[in-house]
């Protein structure tokens, strides 16, 4: 069987040699069915887990079919957090990098007047939670009459938060001729009526059947009293020895006891819940995808948005309190098809619901006996080893695409009428440039921050010092990191 590369789809040099520098080696098997269909414009409804590479699958096809010179947006993609919607726009950043691609994230706790400015740039493609996309549509602060693709990511965690009814709000704004996908890893019964209301002969792809979730996963569980649960937790991290750790619990509450108990403990951790202001939500983040911790302490709100390959454990502290829940947990691990580990604790009070997870996911976790004592011994040593040195550092692969890029500034924007095709053209015209040298463009009022790509920057910015654009001389700098 031929195996199907990136380059086998109608998609450009730009958007390939941004893949190449993510290392996105072959099509997983969402992205093979997926991005010919959003290609030919097509409805689709998509059911695929968590980690499948679905936000590649549908953004890659987006970058390609956005037009640079449209300055309103083309693509909306509606998530159930803000995490997601940040990791989105990220990753299409990345995706789009050379071909100029504009993404901005929009949700809630965010000051509503930057992104109303932000929203006035030339955008793409834009990701955001339904009630703050659906505040700006009311408000007519998001153009909305050029969208031809509309992305609903994660549909039943969509459903399960109460934003279904916003999200169909949404939909009747928007205009009627468009493509509309759906991704979802599971589809309930509200989902398919959402489809059979407002999609057009949608196909239908399944990527992965209940009883394939666990094909790169080890799914086990321990019965244990509420109040065994922290020292088995303990004695389970010891013999795991994971280099990289996600521990769910219900409640913020808990979490924070979780994390303290634990630092008390030696344990190098950090804790996210929907109870931190969004800065140190994203900071907790970064963190942990750098490496700078190993064990990530968290409610149900890091089961989204959260892309990291070498999580190697999950635990379910606490038993999860919806089915899909329990997919979107373990979907952590085991991401991009490497082997993961997910371990659940399961009180007398919980056996019935483990049974109907059971019964949800189609086969039966595998129960384990908490480890001896000896076990437990025998372990310790490597365990404090461990603690004692930071995890490695991992490498973000999207820097990687902005290795040879400088963001230049310069001090004149829509007050003087300048538009992006005037830093095109001019720039493109310098000699030694080309229009492919040039990346994202942001103009506000009173200035402009252009990206250089191909290294290419410390050139254009001595020639720029001595060159017009529309006819206006501007002062030009490297631009100054935020």
């Amino acid at each position: 069987m031929t195996e199907i590369n990136f380059n086998d789809f109608a998609v450009s040099q730009d958007i390939l040699s941004a893949l190449d520098l993510l290392e996105y080696k072959q099509p997983t098997a969402v992205q093979q069915k997926v991005i010919p269909v959003v290609l030919d414009k097509k409805d689709a409804i998509v059911k695929s887990k968590t980690g499948s590479g679905k936000t590649a699958a549908f953004g890659i096809p987006l970058c390609e079919l956005a037009e640079w010179e449209e300055n309103k947006p083309q693509a909306l993609i509606l998530t159930p957090t803000r995490e997601l919607a940040d990791q989105i726009k990220e990753d299409i950043t990345a995706i789009g990098r050379f071909k100029r691609i504009k993404a901005i994230a929009i949700y809630g706790k965010q000051p509503f007047a930057h992104q109303k400015t932000e929203l006035k740039q030339k955008n793409h493609i834009v990701a955001g939670t339904p009630g703050r996309v659906l505040d700006h549509i009311q408000k007519g602060t998001i153009a909305i009459d050029k969208i031809d693709y509309l992305i609903i990511d994660e549909a039943d965690e969509m459903l399960s938060m109460g934003f279904i009814d916003q999200v169909e709000a949404i939909i009747k704004e928007l205009p009627s001729q468009r493509t509309t996908m759906l991704f979802s890893a599971t589809l309930p019964e509200e989902i398919t009526k959402l489809s059979d209301l407002y999609m057009n002969n949608p196909e239908k792809i399944e990527i992965d059947s209940s009883h394939s979730i666990d094909s790169h996963i080890s799914h086990s569980m321990y019965r244990i009293d509420s109040a065994g649960k922290l020292g088995l937790l303990k004695a389970i991290t010891v013999i795991e020895n994971p280099d990289t750790c996600i521990i769910f619990c219900s409640t913020k509450d808990r979490v924070d006891e979780l994390v303290e108990e634990l630092d008390r403990t030696g344990y190098t951790c950090d804790k996210l819940h929907g109870g931190m202001i969004q800065e140190d939500r994203f900071a907790v983040m970064n963190d942990f995808k750098r490496g700078d911790f190993r064990y990530l302490i968290a409610t149900d709100v890091a089961a989204r948005g959260i892309d990291i390959e070498n999580v190697s454990l999950v635990v379910n502290y606490d038993f999860p309190s919806k089915n899909e829940s329990y997919v979107h947990r373990i979907g952590r691990t085991g991401r991009a098809g490497k082997s993961g580990n997910a371990i659940t604790f399961v009180t007398p009070k919980q056996e019935h619901y483990l049974a109907e997870l059971e019964t949800f996911i189609g086969f039966k976790l595998i129960e384990k006996t908490p480890p001896l004592e000896e076990e437990i011994a025998l372990k310790k040593s490597d365990f404090e080893n461990k603690m004692d040195i930071l995890p490695e550092a991992k490498t973000n692969k999207k820097e990687r695409v902005s290795e040879d890029i400088m963001k230049l500034y310069f001090n004149g924007g829509k007050k003087k009428k300048l538009r992006a095709v005037d830093f095109v053209g001019t720039i493109a015209k310098l000699d030694g440039i080309h229009a492919q040298d040039i990346g994202i463009i942001t103009i506000q009022e009173n200035v402009t921050y252009v990206e250089i790509l191909n290294g290419k920057g410390p050139l254009v910015l001595q020639k720029m010092k001595n060159t017009t654009v529309k006819g206006k001389q501007l002062k030009v700098h490297l631009a100054r990191e935020k």
